[in-house]
């Protein structure tokens, strides 16, 4: 009757929760909503170990989960998490270890769970090593359903996945992705609510002790942005950076960019580990509360843009070789935040080589790091390399790295913001040639003392941004923009509190992105700039059917239709104010030669698009 009676208790639990586990040894438990493309958490009961014991929690354990349904599996590395809740309760002990996974398919998923103790067993590849440990060879189940998101959050669209094009693209929605957000500043995660954040300078090396940092980011003038529902932790902390990525997203931005690593660097106020002289062990409240701020940006359809290293300390772990610390690094990098929607890994700002530093990796190094991010991310994000902004060395290093099989693109900075349409288109034919398509991103302009200036600045460098690097980039055929602030202005690279400060840029930003994913089937467009006789203007084609033409100088241009007998339509896109579109003084036009486009509405002098569609 015992038996029975135990019997029907697990399968009325299975039937009200969806999951199930069969093990050997310690708990288990299966968190979240249940559903396609949300995040999972499987959370086991191990041996209770601090965060500074030996052996290391970090190192000398390793955790990984095998997750299958039907013929799709997953190898997801997991990460010791103190008490379970640690961002909450601060906790840096405990004998809770957990995997966050995100399935991409509904029905029912098996795991099998691999816990084994062994000294550095967690950079091991090998999975006999060491012995089993604990919860090894727990097993369990759970069923998926369908996802009830819509809109923005990223639940809705599913992973945003490289696919060997010139777009990363949405797995659930097949949505081609372009993207506009925030470059500045570097040390987002640089937040006075974070536990044990600080700045670690020339001071502490003295003294041996922590420096308070009066400059940590307080976001405060977003304060009030954040909204009942949102997320915060230990009594009401985090609300204003939540309210920072919620002022952006409502301005249509889909990317931020920060650095997890800035030891040695210019903010040095960033870091995963425990303190900023160890690595090898974690802070688990931080990386928790991290996660519940990377989960809000899955939400709000925003995406992680992780700059795992900057150019200051590239060699600061393994002297830039993929050693015993950096594999380390980038497992628990991919063990906590590797199942968000939205990933780039960027391996590196400002990454590689150059006479004017003394410690930059050598190419070997990087490829060497990019292929072991690539080979153990469970889910293949999107990789990239941050560039120098002198183009000496960007093409000194990129030239070696195209066609390489781990790395799908460059994270372009440009000294001269007048070379972003050039740049990109170079590196997509480059990477075409060399048969691995790049997706090209312009992430930084210069000059770096000026970036993207704030708004009140006067007279500020708006205009010239929109015309020559937003609408550039895309109309090469570029994957999108990232805006870097400078560090002689205001709300800079590192102490901006306010991205209120750059809000006619997000809105310019916007209405580019609107126009081409309203109008344009733009993934099967291609840069034909020599269909127009201006020599300023850039046009970006699908010959025969629809051309779009900007014009960052005003005026007008003539296209070549020699190809088409076709008739085509002609409407004119305010790119400074967006709108609907607009009819100019030409309205229809023949193919079969070269054609004028006529003039714009309005404003002949200012910047206009024009698009020219087929009839019918």
């Amino acid at each position: 009757m015992m038996k029975l009676t135990l019997f029907y208790f697990a399968l009325l639990t299975f039937i009200l929760t969806g999951s199930s586990c069969r093990q050997k040894t310690g708990q288990c438990v299966v968190t979240g909503e249940l559903k396609k493309w949300h995040k999972v958490t499987l959370t086991v009961t191990g041996p209770p170990v601090h965060e500074l014991d030996t052996p290391n929690p970090f190192l000398d354990y390793r955790l990984n989960v095998n997750f299958k349904h039907e013929n799709r599996k997953y190898l997801v590395p997991g990460f010791y998490s103190a008490d379970g809740n640690a961002a909450q309760s601060g906790a840096s002990k405990g004998e809770k270890w957990q995997v966050r996974f995100v399935p991409d398919q509904e029905g029912r998923w098996e795991y099998i769970v691999s816990f084994r103790k062994g000294e550095s067993i967690a950079i091991s590849d090998d999975p006999n090593t060491g012995e089993p440990a604990g919860f090894d060879g727990l097993e369990g189940s759970f069923i998926i359903g369908p996802t009830d998101k819509e809109g923005r959050d990223l639940r809705a669209k599913g992973k945003l996945r490289y696919i060997g094009e010139r777009y990363l693209h949405f797995a659930e929605t097949g949505e081609y992705f372009l993207k506009g957000g925030a470059d500045s500043p570097e040390n987002f995660l640089a937040y006075v609510d974070f536990d044990d954040t600080y700045f670690s300078g020339d001071e502490m090396k003295r003294s041996g002790e922590a420096t308070p940092n009066i400059n940590l980011h307080r976001y405060s003038n977003h304060l009030k942005d954040w909204n009942p529902g949102d997320p915060s932790w230990q009594d009401n902390k985090g609300k204003s950076i939540i309210g920072a990525l919620n002022y952006l997203a409502s301005e249509g931005m889909n990317s931020v960019y920060f650095l997890t690593l800035n030891i040695q660097g210019d903010g040095n106020d960033v870091w995963p580990y425990t303190s900023p002289d160890e690595r090898y062990r974690f802070d688990c409240s931080k990386l928790d509360q991290w996660e519940i701020v990377f989960s809000h940006m899955d939400k709000l359809g925003i995406m992680l843009h992780i700059v795992t290293q900057e150019t200051e300390n590239e060699t600061l772990l393994d002297n830039g070789d993929t050693g015993i610390q950096r594999k380390l690094y980038y497992r628990e990098l991919l063990a906590r935040f590797s199942h968000h929607l939205a990933v780039t890994w960027n391996m590196g700002e400002e990454n590689g080589p150059a006479d004017f530093t003394s410690g930059g990796q050598s190419i070997e190094q990087q490829k060497a790091m990019t292929r072991y991010m690539k080979e153990h991310d469970p889910y293949e994000n999107f990789v990239v390399i941050h560039t120098h902004s002198n183009p000496k060395y960007r093409y000194r290093i990129f030239d070696q790295l195209t066609g390489y099989a781990y790395l799908d693109g460059p994270s372009i900075q440009v000294g001269n913001l007048m070379n972003a349409h050039e740049e990109t288109l170079v590196w997509l034919e480059k990477s075409s040639n060399a048969k691995k398509q790049w997706v090209v991103n312009v992430d930084e302009i210069g000059p770096a003392s000026r970036g993207v200036d704030p708004d009140d600045r006067q007279p500020n460098n708006l205009d010239s941004v929109r015309r020559y690097v937003l609408w550039a980039n895309l109309m090469a055929g570029g994957g999108g923009v990232e805006w870097y602030f400078g560090y002689d202005n205001h709300d800079n690279d590192l102490n901006c509190e306010d991205w209120r400060s750059r809000d006619h840029l997000w809105g310019q930003t916007r209405i580019a992105l609107e126009f081409f994913h309203h109008y344009l089937p733009f993934q099967e467009m291609v840069s034909m700039d020599t269909l127009t006789t201006s020599e300023t203007d850039y046009c970006l084609a699908r010959p025969g059917n629809i051309y779009a033409i900007y014009l960052p100088d005003g005026g007008t241009t003539d296209l070549d239709l020699s190809d088409s007998n076709e008739r085509f339509t002609v409407r004119w896109f305010n790119t400074r104010a967006g709108g609907e579109m607009i009819l100019g003084s030409v309205t229809e036009i023949k193919g079969g030669t070269v054609v004028s486009l006529g003039d714009p509405p309005e404003h002949s002098e200012k910047d206009w698009a024009v698009l020219i569609e087929r009839v019918n």
